[in-house]
């Protein structure tokens, strides 16, 4: 018997400005069971603003799922899912 551990494959992306890094990152806060995972910042032309694209990662709703070999564990694995790890029970 395999166990595997699943979480959701869900990503959101925000666009920000402002003047500065600080002034960024201060408007990238993540919500409950959400992380921070990218967000490049680059100048805009013509100004002394930043544009950043964030994009934050669903980290929350993880699931065991339970199978007798690797395919049938696979083959559980919904879609928009991510199998984490797989151990023998």
């Amino acid at each position: 018997m395999l166990i595997g551990l699943i979480r959701p494959i869900e990503t959101r992306t925000v666009e920000v400005k402002g003047e500065g890094l600080r002034a960024i990152a201060e408007q990238l806060t993540a919500p409950e069971g959400w992380e921070l995972v990218s967000a490049p910042a680059l100048p805009a032309k013509g100004t002394t603003e930043l544009h950043a694209t964030a994009t934050f990662a669903r980290r929350d709703g993880l699931q065991q799922i339970e199978a007798e070999d690797r395919d049938a564990l696979m083959a559980k694995v919904p879609e928009g899912w991510q199998l984490l790890s797989i151990r023998r029970a």
